[in-house]
């Protein structure tokens, strides 16, 4: 039941995206659809029927697993039910940002985590675009959140709903008036806000991490409110994966082994 109503939720809203970016643009980007879609839609199919048929809906299983044998913090204490909820919510999303920082961080890690990055536009596809090891690595990170916490079943598919949602959202290329997205950042990510977080710019990739709320970023010393060429000029991708030609399927799949490091890693850039 779960893993039916997050899929009907998942496609609906990337219909919905994929719409607003066709009606509303933000940015004319550098690649079409008809060019980057083929390459992003086939990894997200390649992800998804891997973890269908593997580990299937893991951080919703290890909940069950602990609500039925009373493992984790929220067993051990006696908190009110909306307290264990939301508490719950805001310990996974806090470890979704500690995790996409650790991806940055570790260079094995992020040589993962440069599939996602060398997309050479931005859009809801982006969104989807995870090396399928990177995809294993992060079910298993939040399995191990959740068997820690032993949050609610339902604070979990919460919480993968949101995340799979903004996720969604923050990589639209939708038009947002200014007034609006400045107001809509004080507690979500925005796409204006994360698309910094695609620039070729070393300082603006390593910032911006959030997926759902702005918050951590901002408690945590990582925002960036805009690019430093604005918007329209930055460039997106990784300055040292620029050309289309080996961003194939089977180019991105092989990325983590063939693609140039740059001084993309968190801990290589601080060494600068």
């Amino acid at each position: 039941m779960a893993s039916a109503l997050r899929l009907s939720i998942f496609l609906s809203l990337f219909a919905a995206m994929a719409v607003w970016e066709r009606k509303r643009p933000r940015l004319t980007l550098a690649q079409s659809r008809r060019q980057r879609w083929p390459v992003n839609l086939t990894i997200t199919l390649l992800d998804m029927l891997l973890v269908r048929f593997t580990v299937g809906a893991a951080a919703v299983a290890t909940a069950r697993a602990a609500a039925a044998h009373g493992w984790g913090l929220f067993h051990a204490v006696a908190l009110p039910g909306w307290l264990a909820f939301v508490a719950s919510w805001v310990i996974l999303d806090f470890a979704i940002y500690l995790q996409h920082v650790l991806f940055h961080a570790v260079p094995i890690l992020w040589r993962l985590h440069m599939v996602h990055h060398a997309d050479l536009g931005f859009d809801v596809t982006t969104g989807l675009r995870f090396h399928p090891v990177e995809i294993f690595l992060s079910l298993a990170i939040k399995a191990v959140v959740v068997a820690a916490i032993g949050p609610p079943v339902g604070a979990v598919v919460l919480f993968e709903i949101l995340l799979n949602g903004g996720s969604l959202f923050n990589h639209g290329n939708v038009a947002i008036p200014e007034r609006v997205d400045r107001w809509l950042r004080c507690v979500v990510v925005t796409p204006d806000m994360h698309r910094v977080h695609h620039s070729v710019v070393v300082a603006e990739t390593n910032s911006n991490f959030g997926f759902s709320v702005s918050w951590w970023d901002r408690l945590c010393g990582t925002y960036r409110a805009q690019p430093a060429a604005g918007h329209e000029a930055m460039q997106i991708g990784l300055a040292t994966e620029r050309d289309p030609v080996r961003l194939t399927l089977l180019g991105c799949l092989l990325l983590p082994v063939t693609g140039d490091l740059g001084r993309y890693s968190l801990r290589r850039e601080s060494r600068q």
